[in-house]
């Protein structure tokens, strides 16, 4: 087992498989980006390797991540392996919906039900502007496929002041589709020294903007959560609001970061711990391995305001990097 000194058991890993990006966010990258060599990304066979060690050692949620999964070559291959890793019993994925339509086959053949999609307006012209590409129909043709195919639909809309006059409209979207609308706020990991104006809409201002539209049931907060849900009134779907800038969630964090290019965090707002396809490179066995890891994990810090004091490195990076 993974466990930290407060006592939290580790078993949810979230892996970035590329830093490679079909779009250029605002909030995340800049348009120039320096994205790393193809050689300093963790291999497949690597990943594999990870995954199944850490799954023998209580990891039993895998999610996974970018950059953008689905510009990396050939990842539904890896995505059927993920898939077939015994003591996995959960295993997602998070995508901007650009290339997600042509994959829904490779999801379902994987086992992946749960597919967090990022989205960030409804509109096309405002679409473009945030992201720098006109893929916008891409990304609708992909949500509507998703559920169309019975898949569990998180959308994630980063909650900006160019989009706030958008949060009642993707409320709305729950009244008729059986899907989660997750509003977060926005950080500072938009990529190399990138300025960051702090927080405008933090968890609460969100909420009680959406409590003038709607009435709000309260739902049961799973274990671990990192959001807090509710029910709008009379709606097929339901909302959360996660406070990643507030950080009011970190106490009961059972999170795992490995980077795209293995890269070993135990918090985002924290540095590299670890460096794990250095380890594997070198020639680690698997006992030393999962001996760096639980002693890494076991320094956890306990939430991210005690990560971003102790952090050597203090320039945002993009996260893309850091996986989304």
């Amino acid at each position: 087992m993974l466990i930290d000194k407060f006592g939290r058991n580790i078993n949810y890993l979230r892996i970035a498989v590329t830093d490679r990006c079909n779009l250029r966010c605002n909030y995340c990258m800049p348009e120039n980006q320096q994205f790393v060599e193809r050689e300093q990304l963790l291999t497949y066979e690597e990943i594999i390797r990870l995954v199944s060690l850490l799954s023998e050692n209580g990891v039993n949620k895998v999610r996974v991540t970018g950059g953008e999964p689905f510009v990396r070559k050939d990842i539904s291959s890896l995505l059927k392996s993920l898939g077939g890793i015994e003591n996995v019993k959960q295993l997602s994925i998070t995508t901007n919906g650009v290339l997600t339509f042509s994959h829904i086959a490779d999801l379902m053949a994987a086992g992946i039900k749960n597919v967090n999609l990022s989205l960030d307006t409804l509109k096309r012209d405002k679409f473009q502007q945030l992201t720098h590409r006109d893929d916008f129909l891409k990304v609708l043709n992909s949500f509507h496929a998703l559920l169309a195919n019975d898949f569990n639909v998180k959308l994630n809309m980063v909650v900006m002041r160019s989009n706030v006059n958008e949060i009642v409209d993707f409320v709305e979207l729950t009244k008729a589709l059986p899907l989660s609308v997750r509003f977060i706020e926005e950080m500072p990991f938009n990529g190399q020294g990138h300025a960051y104006s702090g927080i405008e809409w933090n968890y609460t201002r969100i909420i009680s903007h959406i409590e003038t539209k709607y009435k709000l049931l309260k739902e049961q907060d799973p274990a671990n959560a990192i959001a807090v849900h509710y029910k709008p009134e009379g709606h097929m779907g339901s909302i959360a609001v996660i406070p990643a800038f507030s950080r009011t969630l970190c106490g009961s964090c059972n999170r795992l970061r490995i980077t795209a290019t293995g890269g070993l965090r135990t918090c985002l707002y924290g540095n590299e711990v670890l460096n794990v396809r250095d380890l594997m490179r070198n020639g680690a066995s698997d006992t030393t391995l999962i001996e760096e890891i639980q002693n890494a994990v076991y320094n956890k810090p306990m939430d991210g305001f005690t990560a971003a004091a102790s952090a050597k490195i203090k320039v945002p990076e993009s996260m893309s990097l850091i996986g989304g």
